[in-house]
C-alpha cells in the first residue's frame, strides 16, 4: 500500500472516488465533493495536496491536507468546514497510515494533524503508540424520535413559555409569520443575499466575517448549496415576519440528517423577540411530522441555548500522529512538565513556635 499526492486542485478528477470513500465510510454531508469542492476553490490556498491510499486498487484512505509550517502538517478546514477533510476504511491501521504519510510528504514533517474528528463518524482511538488524541468542543445535536408534543414537553418550561409569549405578542400586534423552505438551486443566489444583509447588519459585519454574496465565503455557500440543491439534499430555511425576513438557517441533508451549517437573525428584533428560535421551533415541528432524518445536527460548539432543546451532547476531537513513538513521549512528557509549572503550589506553613518550659506530666 502507498500514499499518492497530487495537487488538490485536480480534485475533480478523483470526486468519483472520494464520493465512493464517503459512501463506505459514513457518507457523511460534510465530505460529499459538492461540499469539498467549492470548498477548496473558494477557501483553499492552492497549495493544499489530494493524498490517496491505495490497496489492492481501491482506496483505503483519502484526505486533503496542507502544511502549518516546516514540521507539521494537517487536514484542509477552513472555519466553514465542521469537520476535517479525512476518510479511512473501518479496521485500517491509522498510526501506520500517518507515520507512512508523513514519510511520503516533502520535508521531514513530525506531525500530522486530523482536526475536528467526529466520534459519532469515527471511534475515538485508545492512546497509545504513535497516536493521541485531544478535546475539540462538544456539539449538540436534536434527535428526532417520537412525536413532537412529546419532544416539546420534555423541554424547560420556561423555553414553552417564552416561545407561547411570543406568538401571543405576534397575533396581538398582527404580524404575520411563516417559514418558507427553498429547495430550488436557481433561488439559491438571492437567499444567499439575503443571508448576507442579515448577518453584515449584525455584530459579524463588526469583525470582517460576515457572509456577502461577494466574498469568498458567500460565494462557496452558494456553489456548495446549489450543487446539494440539485442533488435534493440542500435547503435554505427563510423566516419571515410578514414581507420582512427576520431570520434564516443554511442547511445540508445526508446521512439520516439534517446539518445547519449558519444562522443568522435580524438582531434588531433580538430584544422583543426571537426569530432564530421560533424558526427553529417550527422546524422542529416539521421534521418529526415529517420523520425523513434521524437528526438535526450543529456542529457548532455547544451553547447555553443548544441545551434548552436538547440534551444530547457529544464530543468532538482533534487527533495526532508522530513521525515516531518517541516524538509523543517527548512531546507528553514536555506538556506534563509545563502543567506541573504552571500548578500553583501550595503556599509553606509557618514553623510552629516551641513553648519553653517544663513539659506537663
Amino acid at each position: 500500500m502507498t500514499w499518492t499526492l497530487l495537487p488538490a486542485t485536480e480534485f475533480a478528477a478523483y470526486a468519483d472516488r472520494w464520493a465512493q470513500l464517503n459512501a463506505d465510510t459514513g457518507a457523511s454531508p460534510l465530505l460529499q465533493p459538492e461540499f469539498v469542492q467549492p470548498l477548496l476553490a473558494e477557501l483553499g490556498s492552492g497549495k493544499e495536496l489530494l493524498a490517496i491510499y491505495e490497496r489492492d486498487g481501491i482506496a483505503a484512505a483519502m484526505a486533503i491536507i496542507a502544511a502549518r509550517g516546516p514540521l507539521k502538517w494537517e487536514t484542509f478546514q477552513p472555519s466553514q468546514a465542521p469537520m476535517g477533510m479525512w476518510m479511512h476504511r473501518r479496521g485500517a491501521d491509522l498510526a501506520a497510515m500517518l507515520e507512512e504519510l508523513m514519510r511520503a510528504l516533502p520535508g521531514v514533517p513530525l506531525v500530522l494533524g486530523l482536526t475536528q474528528r467526529d466520534p459519532a463518524r469515527d471511534p475515538r482511538p485508545a492512546a497509545g503508540g504513535s497516536v493521541s488524541t485531544v478535546d475539540y468542543i462538544e456539539t449538540a445535536r436534536i434527535r428526532i424520535q417520537g412525536d413532537f408534543d412529546a419532544y416539546w414537553n420534555a423541554r424547560g418550561k420556561n423555553l414553552r413559555a417564552n416561545m407561547k409569549k411570543q406568538r401571543a405578542k405576534l397575533l396581538k400586534e398582527g404580524i404575520g409569520n411563516r417559514l418558507e423552505i427553498i429547495r430550488d438551486a436557481d433561488d439559491v443566489a438571492a437567499a444567499i443575499v439575503d443571508y448576507g444583509k442579515l448577518e453584515t447588519t449584525g455584530w459579524k459585519s463588526g469583525i470582517g466575517t460576515a457572509v456577502s454574496a461577494d466574498n469568498p465565503q458567500g460565494r462557496f455557500y452558494q456553489r456548495m448549496l446549489e450543487a446539494f440543491c440539485r442533488r435534493g439534499q440542500g435547503c435554505i430555511l427563510r423566516y419571515w415576519f410578514d414581507d420582512q425576513v427576520v431570520a434564516m438557517n443554511l442547511c445540508i441533508e445526508g446521512q439520516d440528517c439534517i446539518i445547519v451549517l449558519k444562522t443568522a437573525y435580524d438582531e434588531a428584533l433580538s430584544k422583543q423577540y426571537s426569530p432564530a428560535f421560533l424558526m427553529l421551533e417550527e422546524t422542529c415541528r416539521q421534521l418529526f411530522e415529517e420523520r425523513k432524518f434521524a437528526s438535526l445536527e450543529f456542529y457548532g460548539r455547544v451553547m447555553e441555548w443548544h441545551l434548552r432543546w436538547t440534551d444530547e451532547v457529544r464530543t468532538m476531537y482533534h487527533l495526532t500522529g508522530y513521525r515516531w513513538r518517541v516524538l509523543l513521549q517527548l512531546h507528553t512528557f514536555i506538556k506534563n512538565r509545563k502543567a506541573r509549572a504552571a500548578t500553583p503550589r501550595p503556599p509553606v506553613p509557618a514553623p510552629l513556635a516551641i513553648e519553653q518550659g517544663t513539659p506537663s506530666e
